[in-house]
């Protein structure tokens, strides 16, 4: 085990203690019925206080078996919600613990909106490893962007790039937005106001596509009133250098009508600082280099929605979103080398104008077949992503002065189109089986023109991409006996060419076709401790980007490139957990074949390192997780800790010995009224040794304290990484090139929210649908 930082240790006191004190008070359980003795399915438990009317606790309803712990003594009112029931009132004197039968009457007409309680549902909900994070009514609703959203929440982590989101543990994960498959750019055209809840789920079912091993589930609000309704949001942020969000989100609807829309534009100046020291033995040559980029970006994010409700069944539903960006980066890179003891030092200017532009359409229709009892979902989906660049590269040797080097014109462009067919039918009460069919066609180009000032040449070159992917699968779920189970197939076959215009033969042709079992299988204890069991093989191809050719031109030694044969990686996994309450813990198996992390390669003809995503032999590990979740009163805390084990292997690469290492986070959260909260949460990893990788310890707190004014008007005050501690090294040797990269974030951020809401809306019924589960890789 590595040296733990004081900073973790202060964390695991924090960890331990708030545990220890979230046991004192009283407990109320028991059960939720129909007035036919049936166990209620789901819904929440609400803890209302009699003093105040403010909510205390809530809790989910869970195959009709609740608990509500850690209580101070006191009169209180239990309100219990489910969809189709009229909800029950239960007034309760607490002095000691209390175990409750309750019974639901069924509800013609389900309305949420004749019980005003002040006060807000619970922020963390945890479930089997899973969690789910309540956005509207906390003081996460006001953070600027879904990316910032995410990176705040428990275990989930993005790229340093932002261009991918993973989960700890599990890797790169499946995002859906509803039911609609999305992306990092479907992300960028989201705004947080349209955001219920967002849900981390470790073991997605066979009906989500092979590729996830974890899944981020965003679940947009759906309010419930007729009229006009807009949420206009401006944040002020100053990091480096000061950037602005603005954003507008109106909704209206009247009847079976329904309308939603998101404008927003974004002032942002981000910075990023690179750097590297090289070895080749070998050739007795050495480099370093510390590079600084500064961005002066534009974005307008546009969105716009509609759903129809046909009938009581029956439903049709559009959506349109797009994201137009501009950059001007201005990136500089000192250099230093050191050839058979002939020393040079190199300052390179790149000024790069880069246009980004992604538009994704949707459009699904639901059909209940009443002859069968069975529903029936189709749906098409297509997206179009362009990035356009065009680089002036200059030099300056030996502080002499700036020549021009190279101009660099790129260009990269897919086109996706998806259908897909799902089918669902309960064949007894027991049993409910569901089967889907899908087809995806993806068409990509890369446009490639440098102009060398140095060597007079100009290599041109067009690369095409062509992409078919057929899936099918069937799942079927139920109970027996108390045990829940979900077992399920996915076949898929993938067809990939790749070649280089006006050449005859690809240079990739490839394909194949995998099935995809998983399994799940939960049962119960008692009313508080339940066991499940998860066995999963999932699939990571890689994004359409990095079938490109494009590259970034980072000094006369170093070339970030895409690479063009990357394989798929297949991961075969089981997990053990166990829940009690709302704690629970959890055991990862996992074998990775072909994993992709970033390599190096010597190119002694032009006497330049190639830095790019490769792919490694295998990898294999564990993850053991604790999470617990804790309330006191005003204060409520969600804490997680992961001890994991990586061991990537390579015969390539010089392997060290791998050994465990520890990821924790804790969000601490005070509500000292329904009006005002504050937050305060941290994360961080020990150091990580993962046999050919090693990287330091990471650590970085944020805090957040949030007011309301008259209902409307919400105003948050956020600082973000207050140690600047999002500062990351990685040592690799591989290919004979021994590297040690340090990459630092503009994570230092001061920022005021301001967000107001005109109107609002009656019985919204806004619904998506996924399409195409291949989106995530459009970026």
């Amino acid at each position: 085990m590595k040296r733990l930082t004081p900073e973790f240790l202060i964390l695991l006191f924090i960890f331990i203690t708030t545990n220890l004190f979230a046991q004192q008070g009283y407990i109320i359980k028991g059960t939720v019925q129909d007035s036919n003795k049936v166990k209620i399915p789901e819904g929440e438990i609400l803890l209302i206080s009699k003093t105040n009317n403010t909510v205390i606790k809530s809790e989910l309803i869970t195959e009709g078996n609740f608990i509500l712990k850690s209580i101070a003594k006191g009169d209180y009112t239990l309100q219990v919600v489910s969809l189709g029931y009229d909800d029950l009132f239960r007034e309760i004197t607490l002095n000691k613990d209390e175990t409750l039968d309750l019974v639901l009457n069924r509800s013609s007409q389900y309305n949420l909106d004749e019980v005003v309680v002040t006060g807000s549902k619970k922020t963390f909900i945890t479930k089997n490893g899973n969690t789910k994070v309540a956005i509207k009514g906390s003081v996460f609703e006001t953070i600027p962007n879904p990316l910032d959203l995410l990176q705040k929440l428990p275990g989930v982590l993005i790229s340093n790039d932002k261009e991918a989101v993973s989960v700890v543990g599990r890797g790169n994960a499946l995002i859906y937005i509803d039911k609609q498959k999305a992306t990092i750019n479907d992300l960028n055209a989201l705004s947080v106001a349209e955001i219920e809840s967002v849900e981390i789920i470790k073991n997605p079912s066979s009906k989500y596509e092979a590729e996830g091993r974890a899944l981020i589930l965003i679940t947009r609000i759906k309010n419930k009133r007729d009229r006009f309704e807009t949420v206009v949001t401006e944040t002020a942020s100053l990091k480096k250098r000061f950037n602005n969000y603005l954003g507008v989100n109106p909704s209206y609807k009247s009847g079976n009508l329904e309308l939603r829309g998101n404008i927003n534009y974004n002032q942002l100046n981000p910075w990023e600082g690179l750097g590297n020291t090289f070895e080749l033995e070998e050739n007795q040559w050495e480099s370093a280099f510390n590079a600084n980029s500064f961005t002066k970006r534009r974005q307008f994010i546009i969105g716009a929605g509609l759903y129809y409700e046909i009938n009581e069944d029956d439903y049709l539903s559009l959506n349109v979103n797009g994201k137009l960006q501009k950059d001007k980066d201005t990136n500089t890179a000192n250099t230093f080398t050191l050839d058979q003891a002939d020393p040079n030092s190199v300052v390179t200017l790149n000024n790069n104008d880069e246009t980004r532009d992604f538009v994704n359409a949707y459009l699904g229709y639901n059909n209940k077949l009443k002859s069968i009892d069975a529903n029936l979902f189709a749906g098409f989906q297509y997206s179009s992503y362009m990035q356009k660049s065009e680089s002036v590269i200059r030099n300056n040797f030996n502080d002499t002065q700036f020549d021009l080097s190279q101009q660099r014109n790129q260009q990269f462009d897919v086109k996706v189109a998806t259908g897909r067919v799902d089918f669902e039918k309960q064949l007894i009460p027991e049993i409910n089986l569901e089967a889907g069919l899908l087809y995806l066609s993806a068409d990509a180009s890369t446009d490639f023109n440098v102009t060398d000032y140095v060597t007079n040449d100009n290599p041109y070159s067009v690369y095409l991409y062509k992409e078919n992917n057929s899936a099918a699968y069937t799942q079927a779920s139920g109970t027996v006996k108390n045990i829940s189970y979900q077992v399920g197939v996915r076949a898929e076959n993938t067809d990939v060419t790749g070649k280089f215009s006006g050449e005859d033969s690809p240079a990739v042709d490839r394909n194949y076709t995998n099935l995809f079992p998983k399994a799940q299988i939960s049962f119960p204890l008692d009313s508080l401790n339940s066991v499940s069991l998860n066995y999963a093989k999932s699939i990571a191809r890689p994004n359409y980007s990095s079938t490109s050719q494009t590259s970034i031109y980072t000094n006369p030694y170093v070339v970030f490139s895409r690479n063009l044969n990357l394989n798929p990686t297949i991961t075969d996994e089981i997990s053990l957990g166990y829940q009690r309450g709302d704690k629970s813990i959890s055991l990862n198996l996992f074998t990775i074949k072909d994993p992709v992390y970033f390599g190096y390669v010597y190119d002694e003809t032009d006497d330049i390192i190639n830095f790019s995503s490769v792919n490694y032999e295998k990898e294999l590990g564990f993850n053991l997780e604790l999470t617990i979740p804790v309330s006191y009163k005003m204060w409520s805390s969600v804490n997680t800790l992961s001890m994991m084990y990586n061991d990537i292997k390579d015969v390539k690469a010089v392997a060290g010995n791998a050994s465990p290492y520890l990821y924790y986070y804790t969000n601490q959260m005070l509500k000292f009224s329904s009006r005002y909260n504050v937050m305060v949460s941290a994360l961080g990893f020990t150091e990580r040794s993962s046999g050919v990788f090693k990287r330091n310890a990471v650590f970085t707190m944020n805090a957040a304290a949030n007011k309301t004014f008259f209902n409307r008007l919400d105003v948050t005050f956020s600082f973000n990484d207050i140690f600047r501690g999002l500062k990351f090294t990685e040592g690799v040797n591989i290919n004979g090139i021994n590297s040690n990269a340090i990459y630092t974030l503009d994570g230092r951020e001061v920022s005021l929210s301001v967000r107001y809401v005109f109107g609002k809306l009656k019985d919204s019924k806004y619904k998506d649908k996924n399409i195409n589960e291949n989106t995530n890789r459009i970026n």
